[in-house]
């Protein structure tokens, strides 16, 4: 049951059960998220190939990053560009935190999506094609895997919303089997590597989680979204850096 909790959370797919969900009810379901992230993937390596077969690549990368959107109904993206119109107020914690609950989008959340889409296109274009396949399948797993870690290891912003809720029920239980997850997945992809990349991304989304605490007095549900988005980003370019210093994944082999 906690893995349709988690599919529902993450995906635009409804869950097969009847049963209805409320807030709390995701909290319980964080050790899932990876394993719908490979889900996501697998996705999004398949669409990769089917693609390849008729359109040049440039066009599968947009493809890529529109199909990934749409599997997720945009969540993330929007939690992405809320944190950034708040990151702009320069005022008091609570105003930060009311700019973004405003349904309305700043210039500076257009900017920053802008950015963010941009910056997913160069690292996917940038990727070499040995290890594509993988970095595919893995982005989604680590950076929602990220997101597993952010929501266990900081303070939420507020006592209420969807990042209150899965905050009060997440657990080191789930954390630990999260992790145990993605790091199967990412040695059986890049080896040895893998271990290195999950600890670089670990390393830089406590860096950028302990500075969204010091803007917002914690963590919202918008600012688990905007880690999630990062990392997908950090992943690609994390990959093209282990191709850079020699690494070789399962599909180069």
């Amino acid at each position: 049951m906690r893995f349709w909790i988690a599919w529902k959370l993450l995906t635009i797919f409804p869950s097969p059960s009847r049963r209805k969900y409320d807030a709390e009810d995701f909290g319980k379901a964080i050790s899932f998220f990876p394993v719908v992230g490979l889900f996501l993937g697998l996705v999004l390596f398949g669409l990769d190939r089917l693609l390849g077969l008729f359109l040049p690549p440039i066009v599968i990368n947009v493809l890529l990053i529109i199909a990934l959107i749409i599997l997720t109904g945009a969540l993330h993206l929007d939690g992405f560009i809320d944190t950034c119109d708040g990151l702009t107020v320069k005022s008091s914690t609570s105003d930060k935190l009311r700019i973004m609950e405003d349904s309305r989008v700043g210039a500076f959340g257009i900017a920053g999506g802008c950015c963010l889409i941009l910056a997913k296109f160069a690292a996917l274009v940038a990727l070499p094609e040995g290890l594509r396949a993988g970095a595919l399948i893995l982005m989604p797993i680590l950076s929602r895997w990220g997101m597993v870690y952010a929501i266990s290891a900081f303070p939420p912003a507020k006592s209420e919303g969807m990042g209150w809720a899965i905050k009060q029920r997440a657990n080191w239980k789930g954390m630990a089997l999260a992790t145990l997850f993605s790091l199967i997945i990412a040695l059986v992809l890049l080896k040895w590597w893998g271990a290195a990349l999950m600890g670089a991304l670990c390393l830089i989304i406590l860096a950028l989680s302990k500075y969204l605490c010091s803007r917002f007095g914690g963590l919202t549900g918008d600012n688990y979204g905007a880690l999630n988005e990062f990392a997908e980003v950090l992943v690609l370019i994390l990959v093209f850096i282990v191709a850079e210093s020699g690494g070789a994944g399962w599909l180069s082999l």
